[in-house]
């Protein structure tokens, strides 16, 4: 029986691999217009792929795995993907996944996209990122949002939705998923009935008005009553292993990963730790 449990679960995990859809707003709220201004629509062909965040004015930071579809566009500015005029869309100019990424579930599950225009606006529209030292708290209450599934096997939705979730013990959330990459936060899902589904990947874990994780995977075949916990990359540490690429005169014409610290991102202009209003 125990040797059928583990065949089950990696037959999950291997599923979690191969879809980039990524994942819903499980038992949210409609997100009022004034919050979750950060927040960016990943898109192909004026279609909803993933979510993603603005940590500059023309950089987007979003999960590796949103990459299969191959994105060409970002929708900013809105909430409502039913209203979106030529003001809201930018063009992806290079997408740059961490250089170690190989699958979802397999660590390193982050990626940036170089906007080919900067979005104008107020500093709402930027989150910031955490200091390398920042510590996430278990059983500490964090959001997430997106445009994602509302119920397993729905569609994305037209309106931003947003949900809290806890942050639950990373011990715990190992013996329940089996295995799971050691730079990951886990909130929501297992316990809760709220989290993310199909469409949410990428988005941003926030927490004090930090983003603090990238949505990654969750056992999208349940979103409705997960049975794991929701699994996020936790940018603390994936900054730490320096192999992100940050602003434009870092950028490798060869769409090569450079050493990156936080303190070279502060000098670039990136926000680091610093709540936004």
């Amino acid at each position: 029986m125990h040797a059928l449990h583990k065949l089950l679960l990696f037959q999950v995990l291997a599923s979690l691999g191969q879809n980039a859809d990524g994942s819903r707003i499980i038992k949210g709220a409609i997100a009022p217009d004034d919050t979750y201004e950060f927040v960016v629509s990943l898109q192909k062909n004026e279609k909803h792929m993933c979510g993603g965040f603005l940590i500059s004015e023309d950089f987007v930071l979003t999960a590796a795995h949103c990459s299969a579809e191959e994105p060409d566009r970002v929708v900013v500015g809105t909430h409502d993907l039913s209203k979106v005029g030529e003001e809201n869309v930018r063009i992806i100019e290079k997408r740059y996944k961490h250089r170690s990424y190989y699958q979802v579930d397999q660590r390193n599950d982050i990626m940036l996209l170089k906007l080919k225009k900067k979005v104008a606006g107020n500093n709402k529209q930027i989150i910031a990122l955490p200091p390398s030292n920042m510590h996430i708290q278990e059983k500490k209450t964090c959001h997430v949002a997106g445009w994602g599934f509302i119920k397993t096997g729905g569609g994305v939705v037209d309106r931003l939705m947003m949900v809290d979730v806890s942050v639950i013990n990373l011990n715990a959330c190992s013996k329940l998923w089996g295995r799971i990459p050691s730079d990951v936060i886990c909130a929501g899902g297992y316990g809760s009935h709220k989290g993310f589904c199909q469409g949410d990947s990428g988005g941003p874990l926030v927490c004090d008005g930090i983003a603090v994780g990238v949505v990654s995977f969750n056992n999208n075949r349940i979103c409705d009553y997960p049975n794991y916990p929701n699994v996020y990359t936790e940018i603390p540490n994936t900054l730490a292993g320096s192999t992100i690429v940050g602003k434009s005169w870092l950028l490798d014409a060869a769409c090569q990963f450079h050493l990156l610290t936080a303190s070279m991102l502060q000098d670039a202009g990136l926000p680091f730790g610093r709540p936004t209003a």
